[in-house]
């Protein structure tokens, strides 16, 4: 079933954004503390019997200088430098096996698959720990981790991680720096737009039905998925219910989209119970940056699958040559 506003009304919803003060100097506070380490990346060549490909296991330091795994996977015929493609995750997995990531590489373009940190499943496997605590209690998952002080947030982290990703993928000798796209579906389409919003200079950002965006509307709306997270626990946090959105508010992608200039190619699906459509309507209404978007209007939190991916690779071409 469709699962929120009518195509014609998602088409015009534009909703405040719910930036508070001090974001900003917030998030230029948050990547100083985090570039105050050497990022000092670092690519371990491995065999992993793809004829075709170079595959590298990567670290690199994150938020806190907090270890950081990767993949980085390389066309072997290619003449250097390449473009480069990097990954971001979905909810509640980690970065696999590198054959799990043969796209982007079989296009021509390097591409670097950032691990989440804390983060993994049966058929997901991550392989970077989170070394801080969650700071407050709360419910299982990452959603309500630190939720009581944007300095403490679990997110505040990931995607500072992400924006070093960036650095790490720019710093490659086989990368060309000026043409780098950001990219990822759920929860990597929401730090794919965050880092377009935080880091200058991106080619291209490939933003699929981003969480983390219009984060007061999606709770609002449905208890599917990780917002179902906040949901159970405001249910017995009664009293920490403001606190915690003002936190939240730090982490909502439609800040970053109104922040972001580079181009973007965005996917929605309207009978997505986990990542609302309104929600991913607003973050493309807010992007400062020229932008398209992709809507699959009988398609739930999977979008657009394969055709979004086609569209992509295009977009892609389109920006990176």
């Amino acid at each position: 079933m469709f699962t929120d506003l009518p195509l014609d009304e998602l088409r015009r919803y534009h909703p405040p954004l719910p930036e508070p003060p001090g974001f900003d100097a917030f998030w230029a506070r948050t990547l100083a503390g985090a570039r105050a380490h050497d990022l000092d990346a670092r690519f371990t060549e491995v065999d992993a019997g793809l004829a075709l490909l170079r595959c590298y296991d990567v670290e690199f330091c994150g938020f806190g200088g907090h270890r950081i795994r990767a993949w980085f996977l390389l066309p072997r015929a290619a003449e250097h430098p390449l473009p480069c493609v990097v990954q971001y995750l979905g909810y509640g997995g980690g970065r696999m096996l590198p054959y799990d990531w043969l796209l982007w590489p079989s296009v021509g373009y390097a591409t670097l698959v950032m691990d989440a940190r804390g983060q993994s499943g049966p058929n997901r496997p991550g392989d970077t720990p989170d070394p801080v605590g969650s700071g407050n209690p709360g419910v299982p998952g990452k959603l309500t981790q630190g939720l009581l002080d944007p300095d403490d947030h679990y997110y505040r982290r990931l995607f500072t991680d992400a924006v070093r990703a960036v650095e790490a993928a720019r710093g490659h000798a086989a990368v060309d720096a000026g043409r780098l796209v950001v990219a990822g579906h759920s929860q990597g389409g929401g730090l794919a737009l965050a880092v377009a919003g935080l880091v200058p200079g991106l080619a291209g950002a490939l933003i699929d039905v981003p969480f983390l965006a219009h984060i007061r509307r999606a709770i609002e709306v449905t208890d599917a998925g990780p917002y179902g997270e906040l949901g159970r626990y405001f249910a017995g946090a009664r009293g920490h219910i403001d606190t915690s959105l003002h936190t939240l508010d730090h982490f909502d992608g439609l800040n970053f989209a109104a922040r972001a200039s580079t181009p973007a190619l965005f996917g929605t699906a309207l009978r997505d119970e986990v990542v609302p459509p309104s929600t991913g309507f607003a973050a493309y209404h807010h992007y400062a940056g020229e932008k398209e978007l992709k809507v699959w209007r009988f398609n739930a939190h999977e979008g657009g699958g394969g055709e979004q991916r086609a569209a992509e690779i295009a977009f892609a071409r389109k920006v990176l040559g």
